[in-house]
């Protein structure tokens, strides 16, 4: 017998600072975030603009930082067998300062082989890496890094999915807990904005030109990058009751799905997301859905898409169904997005606010939905879905229902 999955916990950050009140400030308001990179140089790029909350920590003290404050709101005690489900590439920051250090002029043939002290990547003595350098680049490193320091006793798993990887963190997650091999899991993900990957989506022509994320317009020219990082507390309702913990939703529907059409286009009636989600909203019972969080991501190929697949998955209804893309604001946050717009998505659902779609103009004409543009509405939501997907084809859903 399948259990319900609940959640009660969560923590996030975004460029907007810590907690739920930047997110409603940033992301409710229609604030989009964007400001020049000041982290590393941009000089090279066709731009220099991300949605960055000011110099970068190292990925592990943000996860931590945003998996403490779920597990505190959930008040999960230190030694409970909860899993720990990290969506991550790793970072790569450590990565990138070696070789831009191997690039200097001078350098050695081969840069930190020699293990002497200062050597880029090393800690001062032979063979080592310090915590800021390649080791923190392996993902197991950093579910393994954020148990520990929560103290938590439970499995431990990476997801390298790019664009999807925390929101198959927390489809793992509810499939662990549904079928009774879990109890308890806690579910992160983050993504801050580095070198390695602006130059990625610049050279694939990806990023906006003119400093705006504008989803589903006419005019739209791409995406940014976003630092973000969430976590949330997952767990049986049996679990919570037992501990006396307070449920914030209930994740009622969870699906996934592949649909390999291309190495980095969607399919171009959105096949893939309607796998996914008609898998989670058949889970969930069928409800009506008064919200989508979009993926929404400003490209060429994938807002058309995304619409010709809502349209697919709802009927008539999707002419109805309030939808809006809030990387608009936050900009995308690669294996970040799937966490962070799930609690977005959970605080318009307790808030009764549908967040905007920012910088909204004029729509395309392949874009036909409603996509609450440029201002929040107040709306009685009781049930939201939010997608994502990533290249290769891969597609998540998530259906949240208020508590």
């Amino acid at each position: 017998m399948s259990r319900e999955v609940l959640l009660t916990g969560f923590g996030v950050r975004t460029a907007f600072g810590t907690g739920a009140d930047a997110v409603r400030e940033g992301v409710f308001d229609g604030r989009p975030a964007f400001a020049p990179i000041t982290r590393f140089d941009t000089g090279p790029y066709r731009t220099g603009l991300a949605a960055t909350g000011g110099p970068a920590a190292p990925l592990r003290e943000v996860l931590a930082e945003v998996a403490g404050a779920a597990v505190a709101m959930a008040g999960l005690p230190a030694g409970a067998g909860a899993a720990v489900l990290v969506g991550t590439a790793g970072d790569f920051t450590g990565l990138t300062r070696f070789w831009r250090a191997a690039d200097a002029p001078g350098a050695p043939d081969a840069p930190g082989s020699s293990g002497s002290p200062g050597s880029p990547g090393s800690s001062g003595s032979p063979g080592s890496v310090d915590s800021g350098g390649a080791v923190e680049t392996v993902p197991a490193w950093q579910a393994e890094a954020l148990a520990d320091t929560l103290g938590l006793r439970g499995p431990r798993l990476a997801f390298t999915s790019a664009c999807v990887a925390s929101a198959t963190a927390i489809t793992h997650a509810c499939r662990l807990i549904a079928s009774g091999r879990a109890d308890t899991a806690v579910c992160a993900g983050a993504y801050l904005v580095e070198e390695e990957n602006l130059a990625k989506f610049d050279s694939g022509f990806a990023l906006s030109r003119d400093g705006m994320v504008r989803p589903f317009c006419a005019d739209r020219s791409g995406l940014l990058l976003g630092d973000g990082a969430a976590a949330v507390v997952l767990e049986s309702a049996e679990s919570a009751r037992r501990r006396g913990a307070r449920a914030l939703g209930a994740l009622t529907g969870w699906g996934a799905a592949g649909d390999a059409h291309h190495v980095a286009r969607p399919h171009p009636e959105g096949a893939g997301l309607v796998m996914a989600a008609g898998r989670a909203l058949r889970r969930a019972g069928g409800p009506r859905i008064d919200y989508v969080n979009a993926h929404g991501t400003a490209t060429r190929y994938n807002d058309p898409a995304e619409t010709r697949g809502l349209h697919t998955l709802f009927g008539a209804a999707a002419a109805r169904t309030p939808v809006s893309s809030t990387k608009s604001t936050t900009g995308h946050l690669l294996e970040a997005s799937g966490v962070v717009e799930l609690v977005i998505t959970l605080l318009a659902l307790r808030d009764g606010v549908l967040p905007p779609t920012a910088g909204f103009t004029e729509p395309d004409p392949h874009c036909d939905l409603d996509y609450v543009p440029n201002r929040p509405h107040k709306a009685e939501l009781r049930c939201a879905l939010t997608v994502n997907a990533a290249f290769g084809g891969a597609n998540t859903a998530l259906v949240l229902e208020r508590a």
